[in-house]
């Protein structure tokens, strides 16, 4: 296998690449990205055979910021008999390992999701014939590879594998949220999103009843929600209106003040959490001095992208977040994602762990 295909947004195929070129070459693995605008997905073309399972398993999934999904795979395999596309598929992953799940996908595009219900279809009988042929295993096991059946026409698709301890593990890489009836907005469903994506250890200790929290630039409610729900006291900093629900509840306290400018009276909060619209080095640098200063433990935060180099962006604002930090001695993590309910931003997550001067 010497390509790589990898999932992202509609429209940031760009990004996306240039991302993959990037992280490729550290591990010197070289190729050539094949981005077509608002396809929803990238092809990453290795120079070397089998390149691509290197990639997949050296390179840290959880590290990307534009991919979704990622997986390696044969050559698109085109011209599909439509009456017999299972056994163009068997005739191309002979020597695929047994995997231990099936995922018939598409890009996530209105064009592409008309091949959802043929998808869906199409992995009944796909299935059934995977493990008659020993490629499949009878139940779904996850420590065993993932097998990719990624559409891009009725008859056109890129078929490979991923593994399951690093990959995405949704179909599409996309989470299946519900948004609360109660929620003011449904920016509520990128702080939901993130915090699954996130914070997956001490999820009790780290997002439980009565920890302290801040939320910048708050209004109407949509972030200070999800802070609710999970029993935390707000403090929410924006001058405009605040949800009545949420006020009702007791656990926020409203300030009228600009976010870039309110000081906590006190060092008690654990999370700082900010959705506010405003140039990203400036956030980044807000949020990593927030750190600096004890006035907070954790903090999740979106950047707001610029129509172009968004990619170059992202890497300015992290690595102000990053020199500052260092500055101060601050051990800390860092991930950041281009959220499924993020659009024109992206989300970034920084906990600090200890101080080393």
């Amino acid at each position: 296998m010497n390509s790589l295909v990898l999932y992202c947004r509609q429209g940031f195929e760009n990004d996306c690449a240039a991302e993959i070129q990037e992280k490729a070459s550290q591990i010197d693995v070289f190729g050539f990205p094949r981005a077509t605008a608002n396809s929803g997905y990238v092809v990453f073309e290795c120079y070397q055979s089998d390149d691509a399972k290197k990639l997949i398993k050296k390179i840290d999934f959880s590290s990307f910021i534009f991919a979704r999904q990622f997986f390696a795979s044969v050559p698109e395999v085109t011209d599909m008999p439509l009456d017999d596309r299972v056994s163009a598929v068997l005739n191309v992953i002979t020597d695929f390992p047994l995997c231990g799940e099936l995922r018939v996908e598409t890009a996530d595009t209105n064009e592409a999701k008309e091949l959802s219900k043929f998808c869906k279809k199409f992995a009944v009988p796909l299935r059934q014939a995977l493990r008659k042929n020993n490629k499949l295993t009878r139940t779904e096991q996850t420590n065993k590879p993932v097998m990719h059946i990624m559409f891009t026409a009725n008859d056109r698709a890129f078929i490979g594998v991923s593994y399951s301890n690093n990959n995405s593990p949704y179909h599409m890489g996309i989470p299946r949220l519900k948004f609360p009836s109660k929620a003011p907005s449904r920016s509520t469903l990128k702080l939901d999103e993130a915090f699954n994506l996130f914070i997956r250890e001490n999820t009790e200790q780290r997002l439980g009843a009565g920890l302290h929290a801040v939320d910048l630039g708050a209004c109407p409610g949509g972030w200070t929600y999800q802070l609710v729900e999970r029993g935390m006291r707000v403090a929410a900093i924006d001058n405009g209106a605040m949800d009545e629900y949420l006020m009702g509840t007791g656990l926020v306290t409203h300030y009228r003040e600009d976010g870039f400018k309110f000081e906590p009276k006190a060092s008690a909060n654990y999370w700082l959490v900010c959705d506010m619209i405003e140039k990203p080095t400036r956030v980044a640098a807000l949020m990593a001095q927030w750190l600096c200063n004890g006035w907070c433990q954790e903090t999740i935060f979106n950047l707001k992208l610029p129509m172009k180099k968004r990619y170059e962006t992202v890497q300015e604002s992290i690595e102000i977040a990053k020199n500052l930090l260092k500055e101060y001695g601050i051990k800390y993590e860092l991930q950041a994602k281009h959220l499924y309910h993020d659009r024109e931003e992206i989300t970034v997550h920084i906990r600090k762990l200890h101080i080393t001067r």
